[in-house]
């Protein structure tokens, strides 16, 4: 009866690994400061979300920068599949906007099917507009609107693709998610990672749900992250071309 051999301890005088250096750790702690610094600090003050917006872009894409070398299948690769699915994507996102209820309101609908009082109509979201909001100082509004467009094209989609696709999608298939074939393909991982992605967009939970689904297709087909990253690079990219080319904000 064979069993795996036992950790090998570091010789003595070497340095102890740093947690950061632990393949885990450097693929959530971007997306883990993104998601902090945007919550914590978008109602500090009026005008805060665009200013948050710029500042967790700046620090997830710097520790996505810093720990390049960390995170081997960071790269970029183009792919006629990468655009196709990307513009797919951009499409079925701006058509679905609006009809398919958002999850705050599927439990308030469930809340008033089993018995429980009718809840309030929600009170809509206001529009990612810096350039309204900054309209005395447009050359501010306008620096705000390509700091997030950069954001979304190129930071988000590095940063996501990491976490969702490499790191949880692994894990679920195996903790010792680095031994993991990217081209690895598990019903169970496959249909929880596409889930969570879905639920963390609660207003567009739906459109998620297939959009993590299809980039994680990408990821598995190819053996790669880079033409899911392109994906979602070129959704976002379209996404934002649309919001400003048309003045339809939300979907800034």
């Amino acid at each position: 009866m064979s069993s795996d051999p036992a950790p090998s301890s570091p010789a003595p005088g070497a340095p102890r690994p740093s947690l950061l250096d632990s393949p885990d750790i450097v693929r959530f702690l971007p997306f883990a400061a993104f998601l902090v610094i945007g919550a914590l600090g978008a109602k500090a003050f009026a005008g805060a979300e665009y200013w948050m917006y710029a500042a967790k872009t700046i620090v997830a894409g710097a520790m996505l920068w810093v720990w390049r070398g960390k995170i081997s299948e960071m790269r970029w690769s183009f792919s006629l599949a990468g655009v196709a699915v990307g513009l797919a994507i951009a499409v079925l996102w701006i058509g679905l906007e609006g009809r398919v209820p958002t999850l705050g309101r599927l439990w308030d609908l469930a809340r008033e099917w089993t018995g429980g009082p009718k809840a309030p109509q929600a009170k809509p979201p206001e529009a990612w507009n810096p350039v309204a909001f900054f309209s005395a100082n447009a050359a501010l509004g306008w620096a705000f609107v390509v700091v997030r467009v950069l954001g979304r094209s190129l930071v988000v989609p590095a940063m996501e693709e990491v976490f969702y696709r490499s790191l949880v999608y692994r894990y679920i298939v195996n903790p010792r998610f680095e031994t993991v074939a990217l081209g690895t393909f598990r019903a169970g991982a496959f249909a929880g990672s596409s889930l969570l992605f879905g639920l963390s967009h609660t207003e567009h939970w739906f459109s998620a749900i297939v959009c993590g689904a299809a980039y994680q297709a990408l990821v598995v087909r190819k053996g790669r992250l880079g033409d899911a990253m392109l994906a979602h690079a070129v959704t976002n990219l379209a996404i934002s071309a649309y919001a400003i080319g048309t003045g339809r904000w939300e979907f800034s």
